[in-house]
């Protein structure tokens, strides 16, 4: 695969089919960690190095032993149970050296065990048949877009608190409004490619 088609996958996965805005995919996190910049961006940057890696070692262990041992039915099973270990391991990382960080995403930053974008990266690489480089790209493309989408959005509910909404929008409702809003707006990318 050449460099063309690389940045195609970049462009591709993070703007036109922004996993959150395009897909569903990932929403409890993006509605939920979406309430200040700092968390946002901190939640953006976990989902990024997760996606990234379960991108790698799903990868390895799909082309390496699923595959040659022809038992790739087991790839769901095998996929979630390497994205609960990254995950666990990023935990017990932020635990440990980004306490701050680790407290504002509470109970968010385990629920990227359980967050679809990651296990829709991990087999959407092998129904693309990308190889390991490429599913590497595509997730680190699709975690970008992720964290653009949320930061994006925790910016505007920040400016959002301070502005009179009518009673029946406060709260879920207005950033669900917000989301659709961005939504379409993300639609616009679609001429890039």
């Amino acid at each position: 695969m050449d460099i063309r088609q690389l940045i195609l996958i970049i462009i591709g996965s993070s703007l036109v089919s922004n996993v959150v805005l395009s897909q569903f995919l990932g929403l409890c996190p993006f509605l939920g960690v979406s309430k200040k910049v700092e968390t946002a961006a901190g939640m953006g940057g976990a989902v990024i190095f997760v996606i990234t890696l379960a991108s790698a070692v799903t990868g390895v262990i799909y082309n390496f032993i699923l595959e040659p041992f022809h038992i790739t039915y087991l790839q769901t099973i095998v996929f979630i149970l390497v994205i609960a270990a990254l995950v666990q391991f990023v935990e017990m990382f932020l635990k440990k050296f980004m306490a701050g960080l680790y407290q504002a995403l509470g109970v968010y930053l385990p629920l990227i065990t359980t967050n679809c974008a990651v296990l829709g990266v991990a087999l959407n690489n092998v129904k693309y048949d990308y190889d390991i480089l490429t599913g590497i790209v595509n997730g680190f493309a699709t975690a970008l877009g992720f964290a653009i989408a949320i930061i994006i959005l925790a910016g505007i509910r920040e400016k959002i608190e301070d502005n009179d909404i009518p009673l029946p929008f406060k709260g879920m409702p207005i950033v669900l409004i917000t989301a659709g809003l961005m939504a379409i707006a993300f639609c616009g990318f679609s001429g890039l490619l």
